[in-house]
């Protein structure tokens, strides 16, 4: 048993949650692992060091016992009794696969093997089915388990107990003080040996086919975004799992409006009229018709704010703004009357006093 405070160890406070007790052992095992210290005592026993630390603060039954009464307790009440092998099974990909091996502790489980491909499918959206969120129907073309092995390639009764590993997938050997599990190369970590392949799919355990999965596309999502749909990727070989499939949407523009972030902005046109009198317009939102009060002597430009007009947030909580911005229309053709209307309109502006230009004020600040 170790002398030293397994908090001290592991370099955690006491105070340290158990994730942060897991990263810290994590660390410490790849920091004095033996295969990268070969030869090296003080680093061989920093790494039993940390797996004893871990085993004990790792357990709330043990770091209770162990926070009241210290290594004693842990003695008197049966806690530490040397290495538990389970508190290594978190880091076979770390101590495992970085160093080549498969269990490094031994043990009868088999390596996981490798999952099959993840696969993208791009899915192209309406800009208001983005903002509403939707369900759609997609096709997917994929490898799938075959169905007359079973996802084994082997016919049936066309198998038998792999020679080299005995069936469990796995050949042990000794390595200094660890007993090493390396995944068998004969029959890849299955335990067994196809005798007979499947006609069906030649003994690969997949067939490629295409699958119709239902999307459910949540409110509020933007061009760009993944859709992770967990196992419905392509089929690992022989009985592995399968990889994920990730939607990627792509959202078409719309007619008018512009998206920034949750907040939605568009362009409204008025009249000279319009802009001099005010006028009470009709802006289209996608929750129906909105009714905006455009006060008199608007300028062209100015903005007018719709509160929760705009686009949800994806987790549900609040949602964006609708910007309307007035821009003021110029006609570009005039009938006769209009042309009267607007020269009488412009005789009057001549006759209201007018604020001093640039040049006058110019001119009367030098005399």
């Amino acid at each position: 048993m170790s002398d030293r405070d397994y908090y001290d160890v592991l370099g955690v406070s006491r105070e340290a949650e158990s994730n942060e007790i897991k990263k810290a052992y994590r660390r410490a095992a790849l920091k004095h692992h033996p295969d990268k210290n070969p030869g090296d005592a003080k680093a061989e026993a920093r790494f039993k060091e940390a797996a004893e630390a871990y085993e004990v603060l790792s357990d709330p039954q043990k770091r209770e016992l162990y926070d009241r009464f210290g290594k004693q307790g842990l003695g008197a009440r049966g806690g530490f009794h040397g290495f538990d092998q389970e508190i290594f099974a978190d880091f076979g990909d770390i101590l495992g696969d970085l160093f080549g091996f498969g269990n490094m502790f031994g043990g009868a489980g088999r390596r996981r093997r490798a999952a099959g491909r993840d696969l993208r499918y791009d899915l192209e959206i309406e800009f208001e089915e983005a903002i509403r969120g939707m369900q759609t129907r997609i096709r997917v073309p994929r490898l799938e388990a075959c169905e007359e092995c079973g996802g084994s390639g082997a016919e049936r009764d066309g198998t038998e107990v792999c020679g080299d590993c005995g069936g469990r997938g796995q050949v042990a050997f000794q390595q200094g003080f660890f007993t090493i599990a390396r995944t068998c190369a004969r029959c890849n970590g299955t335990g067994q040996r196809i005798t007979r392949r499947c006609a069906v799919c030649q003994g690969e355990g997949r067939v490629q086919t295409e699958r119709e999965l239902q999307v459910r596309i949540p409110a509020g999502v933007d061009a760009g975004m993944r859709l992770r749909l967990a196992g419905e990727g392509e089929r690992g070989a022989r009985g592995a799992p399968p990889g994920d499939l990730y939607v990627v949407l792509h959202v078409r523009e719309h007619e008018f409006l512009r998206r920034d972030d949750l907040d939605l902005h568009c362009e409204v046109p008025f009249s000279f009229s319009q802009a001099a009198l005010g006028t009470v317009l009709q802006v289209p939102t996608l929750d129906g018709e909105e009714t905006l009060t455009i006060p008199s002597g608007t300028q062209s430009g100015v903005a007018f704010r719709l509160k929760n007009r705009g686009v949800p947030a994806i987790d549900g909580r609040g949602r964006g703004d609708l910007y309307v911005t007035a821009r003021l229309r110029t006609p570009t053709r005039l009938s006769d009357e209009q042309r009267q209307v607007f020269e009488e309109l412009s005789r009057l502006e001549g006759e209201e006093p007018e604020e001093p230009g640039l040049f006058d004020r110019v001119k009367n600040i030098f005399g």
